[in-house]
């Protein structure tokens, strides 16, 4: 009836009366919608739309049950109208029920079983949960319904998908099936003459790719259909096949003819290079005449290239040293077919040394000569690019020629030869060269572009850090510090600049320094993935975690948005037939759900959210239910999380003997993931403490069984920590400024995680039992609080201690130290321990107060009696008095900490610097207040939560 009424009504007043409830939502007055749509509703009661914008008003101001509840009963009413169905999903799409939106469907296709539209918006729902095989019905469905070609391939798709991402697709045999099928529909459509679109090609060039059948892909790629449909054939695609069908021949020619007509394409050049050694493997029974110098004749039309260039290009040059770097490795003649390495390069060199990118282009042929001839290199090109120790680049070619030779000499290794002088020496001169070419080539420069002479001051920075870390001092890299302030001034667009400083204000323990910096940069969107992990993984043990809470929610902000953008943005390329982008959003998808930042970000937000409970028990159990955490639940996929972190974004000058990315980044992300387990098993173990005694889903369970997720929790705990110590992680080594600082992997197993976390696990099991050994278990616990007071008196003492040396230099291990005692990753140890005392004592309050005092004889016969619930309640009221007394010495270590100290005093460091006199003053005084700020409030911080536990622990 409801139904009736509204589709009776006409449509232009039902599209006017709505109206004011549409635009209210869309310009974000959630409220006032509200109120519309609810005085729309005193005059048609039944009419479903409206009680649909009623529910998504309700969930945008954050009223979910009342919001649930109006859903529903729409839901339930089973609409067919298009207005009542798309606002629905859009309900359900912002609340993560996709699932809800098929159902939706199914009913309205049910009713209206030839409806086009119907059937459309149900074929993209399915979309939305990657239900392939029912993808595949409801496009065939379609396609009966309406025979249009984009139906029909929406099932095609359906089926490879079926062979390459569904639950099948693992199995070889059922792979085949599924790309057979997908072959004979497609090759169906080409016998009837029905194929239409290039997209519908490509689809078909696809299938035959993924079983491995490049001859038919090859002969359907070059026919005449083909042509037709698909003129657009990315080159790529011609290559790959011709390489896959081993014709090398063709493709060297074809890639010919294509560097002809475009000479800098450095992927070509590879491609060429590859074919024209693939060609020298022949057996002499397919040679055919001077096919033996294949390698001669790739030789000579590189140089044709070259000479026939008007413009010089880089692509060539590149290529002839990449063809020098291969025939070596293959031990054959280099020099005589091509000529002299070094005198290639330093053609290259003064050819395009006045280029940023010359240095990483000469980095690339590098690691293929010895270190010998690489220094040999090294200082050749810093005598061709005419700057002595004694002179200064005479134009900004010039200058730019000089940094890259020096860039290069780093690389190939010899400032680390250097002793101590004449390192500072080369400092001095990097500042004076810096300072030189900002002065002369740096004026006019508009605010978005990045200074010509920076790459000395980052240089510098370099140079700086290997000083300190060969003296263990932190004078050279405070200094380096306040050199690259000073860029930053003047240069205020340098993200290289701002990632180095972040990376020193994390070495020296300085959050407050180290987001700034982090703001400074104005990371967004997709690089709070990719470069969140320069702050994000470094936070927690930072000692700031309201701060540190604002950085996860605008990261996980982005997260949560996007993931209903990309399956829109899937759901368009099946609108649209755009096949050839479907797997490519497919993987970004999939990419970012698994990313490890947004994991560890959601686990780290999780139990930041429960140490700052400070309420009453009843606002603490609130919080902790709205979290949703299920214990016996591992959300996380462990073997698929993806490590999107671009490494390669700070810019690095390092030797390359010494430096090994690939392993450095499979360590670091190895290390990560266990700190993921170990953080997300704690959380879920805490959870199912609380769960024990106030949890809902308790009540559900078997009688007798009620600990086994704790047991299974706890048993796993143990576990983990026992293979941690097996494996024997090693931290990782910081040789240069650019290396990943070391994980908390370590730390985690130095202080008494798994024996505390354990012990508690037991007094729980023992609370909840009344066990006999409950008062030994209390004792064990109690003095687990003491090792972790202990721990972090005697760092705050050895810091304080140690201020008069050298305040600066261990100031991060020992501030981690603090803060994963005090606070172990937001007070993990402690205020997890506090919130969950908390609640023991409330929930063991009710229990002693109810608890009937009768007991039967029966009970007497059958053993020992367990422990009552007022001893109960009594033992941990003295666990949080002890626990109390504990906090509150902390909080007297905590008010005797000491600022860093600098090493030296101002004026010194002034002298030093060497920079404009009406800079230094006031460049030096900010950088060290900033880090006499960030003590303070680090200080501030965890008093204040040092409080909230005492006040927890007294109630």
């Amino acid at each position: 009836m409801a139904q009736q009424q509204q589709q009776g009504m006409d449509s232009a007043l039902f599209e006017r009366r709505l109206r004011p409830v549409y635009d209210n939502l869309e310009v974000g007055n959630n409220r006032k919608a509200l109120q519309e749509s609810e005085k729309l509703l005193r005059k048609h009661p039944t009419l479903l739309c409206a009680r649909a914008l009623k529910g998504l008003s309700l969930l945008r101001l954050g009223r979910y049950d009342e919001s649930h509840g109006c859903l529903q009963a729409v839901a339930e009413e089973k609409p067919t109208d298009d207005s009542t169905l798309q606002v629905l999903s859009f309900c359900y799409r912002e609340m993560e029920q996709l699932d809800k939106i098929v159902e939706l469907y199914q009913h309205a296709v049910k009713q209206n079983p030839g409806n086009e539209e119907l059937l459309a918006h149900l074929f993209i729902s399915h979309v939305r949960v990657e239900d392939y095989k029912a993808q595949q019905a409801v496009a065939l469905q379609l396609y009966k319904a309406q025979p249009k070609n984009a139906y029909y391939f929406w099932s095609v798709i359906s089926v490879v998908f079926q062979g390459i991402r569904g639950p099948e697709s693992a199995l070889p045999e059922k792979r085949k099936i599924y790309l057979g099928l997908a072959q004979r529909m497609v090759e169906k459509h080409i016998k009837e003459g029905k194929l239409e679109t290039e997209q519908e090609a490509f689809l078909y060039l696809h299938i035959l790719k993924l079983q491995n059948k490049y001859q038919e892909a090859w002969e359907f790629l070059t026919g005449e259909l083909c042509a037709k449909l698909y003129p657009g054939a990315p080159v790529s695609m011609k290559f790959e096949l011709l390489k896959e069908l081993g014709n090398w021949r063709e493709l060297n020619e074809l890639l010919q003819q294509l560097l002809d007509a475009d000479r800098d394409r450095w992927d070509y050049y590879k491609e060429y290079i590859q074919s024209s050694f693939e060609l020298l493997k022949l057996s002499p029974k397919e040679e055919k005449n001077g096919e033996k110098d294949s390698l001669a004749r790739c030789q000579e039309f590189l140089q044709g290239i070259i000479e026939s260039s008007e413009r010089k290009k880089r692509g060539p040059y590149l290529a002839r040293l990449e063809l020098h770097q291969r025939m070596r490795a293959n031990k054959l003649p280099a020099e005589e077919l091509i000529g002299d390495f070094d005198e290639m390069v330093i053609e290259y060199f003064n050819l395009f040394g006045d280029k940023s990118c010359c240095t990483h282009d000469i980095a690339l042929f590098l690691p293929t000569i010895s270190m010998k001839q690489r220094q040999a290199l090294a200082s050749k090109l810093l005598l061709e690019s005419g700057v002595s120790s004694t002179s200064l680049p005479q134009n900004k070619e010039q200058m730019q020629k000089h940094l890259c030779a020096l860039q290069i000499s780093r690389m190939c290794g010899s400032h680390m030869e250097l002793p101590t002088d004449h390192l500072i020496a080369f400092y001095t001169a990097l500042k004076l060269h810096y300072e030189h070419g900002r002065s002369t080539f740096g004026k006019k420069l508009l605010a978005t572009e990045m200074g010509p002479s920076d790459a000395y001051a980052l240089l510098a920075a370099n140079v700086m850090y290997d000083l300190s870390r060969r003296e263990h001092k932190s004078d050279h890299l405070f200094e380096a510090l306040c050199l690259l302030q000073y860029v930053l001034r003047n240069s205020t667009s340098n993200f290289h600049v701002k990632l180095l400083s972040l990376k020193i204000y994390h070495l020296f323990g300085c959050q407050v320094g180290a987001q700034e910096m982090y703001e400074y940069l104005d990371i967004k969107q997709i690089q709070l993935d990719s470069m969140g992990y320069v702050h994000c993984q470094l936070l927690p043990l930072g000692g700031r975690f309201s701060g540190t809470r604002t950085v996860y929610d605008a990261t996980l902000k982005f997260f949560t948005n996007s993931y209903k953008e990309r399956l829109e943005y899937i759901a368009l390329t099946y609108r649209f037939c755009t096949f050839s982008k479907m797997e490519e959003f497919m993987n970004f998808k999939e990419r970012l759900t698994n990313s490890l930042q947004y994991v560890a970000c959601s686990v780290e937000a999780q139990i930041c959210d429960l140490v700052s409970c400070y309420g009453n028990v009843t606002q603490n159990l609130s919080a902790y239910s709205a979290m949703s955490i299920e214990p016996a639940e591992d959300r996380i996929a462990w073997h698929e999380l993806s490590d999107n972190r671009d490494l390669d974004a700070i810019i690095r000058w390092d030797p390359l003997h010494q430096v090994n990315a690939a392993e450095e980044r499979k360590e670091s992300f190895d290390q990560e993931v266990e700190v993921l387990q170990v953080r997300s098993l704690m959380l879920r173990l805490f959870a199912s403490f609380i769960d024990l005694y106030h949890g809902t889903g308790v009540k559900d369970v078997p009688a007798g069984t009620e600990t086994a997720t704790l047991e299974l929790l706890r048993e796993s705990w143990t576990g983990l920590f026992q293979r941690l110590r097996l494996m024997n992680y090693k931290p990782l080594p910081q040789p240069f400024l650019v290396n990943l600082l070391p994980t908390r992997l370590h730390l985690l197993l130095e202080l008494p995680y798994e024996r505390f976390f354990d012990d508690l696990a037991q007094l729980v099991l023992d609370l909840h039992s009344g066990s006999g050994k409950l008062a030994e278990q209390c004792k064990r616990v109690g003095d687990n609080v003491i090792i972790v007071m202990d721990v972090c008196v005697k760092t705050i003492a050895e810091c304080n201690e140690g201020n008069g040396k050298d305040g600066l230099w261990s100031r991060r291990e020992q501030q981690q130290n603090v803060a994963a005692s005090l606070e172990a990753s937001y007070n993990d140890i402690l205020s997890l321990y506090a919130l969950l005392l908390s609640v023991l004592n409330d929930k063991l309050q009710v229990s002693s107060k109810t608890k009937t005092k009768k007991r039967t004889a029966d009970n007497k016969e059958n053993g020992p009696q367990p422990i009552s619930e007022k001893e109960r309640s009594q033992m941990v009221q003295e666990l949080m008095r002890q626990l109390k007394h504990k906090l509150e010495a902390c909080d007297a270590a905590i008010r005797t900490w000491k600022a860093p100290v600098l090493p030296r005093d101002l004026s010194s460091f002034m002298s030093d610097m060497s920079l404009k006199p009406e800079v230094e003053a006031t460049l030096i005084g900010d950088v060290s207040a900033t880090f006499k700020d960030s003590h303070e409030l680090m200080v501030t911080e965890l008093r204040n939560l040092l409080k909230d536990k005492i006040r927890m622990a007294a109630k």
